[in-house]
C-alpha cells in the first residue's frame, strides 16, 4: 500500500509539500516508478513567496486551494483571485499549455496545486474564471457530491489530462459506485488517476463542549483489484495526503460523519481519446438506479 498512498510530507521536494508522478523535472524521470502520465505538486507559501517551474514537455493547470495568486507564464502575468478554502466553491484556475516556464507568487500567502501531464500538442494558455467553471451536483441522497469540471474535455481544450475537483459533505460517499478506467476498449479509457485530499470539520457538526485537543478531520479512500494485478488500498486520509490509482476498482471516497472531504483529481493515459469512460464494478453498479427519485443533499452546493 505504501507505494500508492503518500501522507503529507512523505513526497516533499524543496518548497513543494507534494511532488509526485511525472512532474516534468529537468531529467524527465517520474518520482514514482512506473508512473508515466500524470503528476501533482502542492506548495504552501508565505506572503510574498513564490515557486517556479521550468519550461518542460508537460501541460499544467494551476489551482489555488486557499488564497490568491499571480501566475506568470513566459513573462505574462495572470491573476487568480483564489478562495478562502477548497470548501468555498470554485476558484479561478490557469491552464498553461506545454513548453512554458511558470512562476507562482502570492501577496498574502496561501496553498496552491499544480496538476500536470506529459504532452506534445500545443494549446493556448487559458484563464478559467470561477464563474465560468461548470459545477455539477452528482448522485443523490448520501451519495451526493459537488464536482467542479474546469479541466474536463467539455470545458477545456488540452492535450492529455482531465482535471476536476470534488467536495463531499460529511457522512456522504463519492467515487461511488466503485469503477475503473484501466483498459482501452469500447466504453472505457485507460487513465492513471491521482487523488489529492483535504478535510475539515463540517460547519455546525461540533459544539465547544465536544472539542478535543489535536482533533484531526479524517476521510477514507478505497482501491482494490479488478484483475490479477494486486492492489489493496484502504487509506485514512487527511489534508495534504495523496492516493495514486494505477489501475483497479476505486471507490468509495468517504467523508466521515462530522468531516467534509475534498479531493483534486488528475487523470491522463496513453489512449487516443481524451475522455473519462468508466466501467462500474458489477457487484455495486446497481446503486446508481437507486438515485432516481432521491433528492440531492440539501447542503449542496458549497459556495463562498
Amino acid at each position: 500500500m505504501a507505494e500508492w498512498v503518500y501522507p503529507l510530507g512523505s513526497a516533499a521536494d524543496g518548497a513543494w509539500q507534494v511532488s509526485l508522478g511525472a512532474t516534468g523535472e529537468a531529467d524527465g524521470s517520474p518520482d514514482v516508478p512506473g508512473w508515466a502520465h500524470t503528476g501533482i505538486k502542492v506548495a504552501e507559501l508565505a506572503g510574498g513567496a513564490s515557486v517556479s517551474l521550468p519550461a518542460a514537455g508537460v501541460e499544467r493547470i494551476v489551482v489555488p486551494l486557499s488564497g490568491a495568486f499571480e501566475v506568470t507564464v513566459d513573462g505574462e502575468p495572470h491573476l487568480l483571485r483564489g478562495r478562502a478554502s477548497v470548501f468555498a466553491g470554485p476558484s479561478d484556475v490557469l491552464y498553461t499549455g506545454i513548453g512554458k516556464a511558470v512562476t507562482i507568487t502570492t501577496a498574502e500567502g496561501g496553498r496552491v496545486a499544480v496538476a500536470l501531464a506529459p504532452a506534445r500538442a500545443e494549446y493556448p494558455t487559458r484563464l478559467v474564471r470561477a464563474e465560468e467553471t461548470p459545477v455539477e451536483l452528482r448522485g443523490a441522497g448520501n451519495c451526493s457530491r459537488q464536482v467542479h469540471n474546469f479541466g474536463t474535455p467539455a470545458a477545456l481544450e488540452a492535450d492529455r489530462f482531465i482535471v476536476c475537483e470534488v467536495i463531499t459533505p460529511a457522512g456522504n460517499w463519492s467515487s461511488y459506485p466503485p469503477h475503473k478506467h484501466d483498459e482501452e476498449k469500447d466504453g472505457e479509457t485507460s487513465l492513471e488517476e491521482i487523488y489529492y485530499f483535504e478535510t475539515r470539520l463540517a460547519p455546525g457538526s461540533r459544539t465547544a463542549g465536544h472539542a478535543r485537543a489535536g482533533e484531526d478531520p479524517v476521510g477514507y479512500a478505497r482501491v482494490y483489484a479488478s484483475d490479477e494485478r494486486p492492489i489493496d488500498v484502504q487509506a485514512e486520509v487527511r489534508t495534504g495526503d495523496v492516493v495514486l490509482v494505477p489501475y483497479g476498482w476505486h471507490g468509495p471516497a468517504m467523508a466521515a460523519p462530522g468531516y467534509d472531504l475534498y479531493y483534486l483529481n488528475v487523470m491522463a493515459g496513453p489512449g487516443r481519446v481524451r475522455d473519462w469512460l468508466i466501467s462500474d464494478d458489477p457487484h455495486h453498479g446497481w446503486v446508481r438506479s437507486t438515485w432516481e427519485g432521491q433528492q440531492v443533499d440539501p447542503r449542496l452546493p458549497f459556495t463562498a
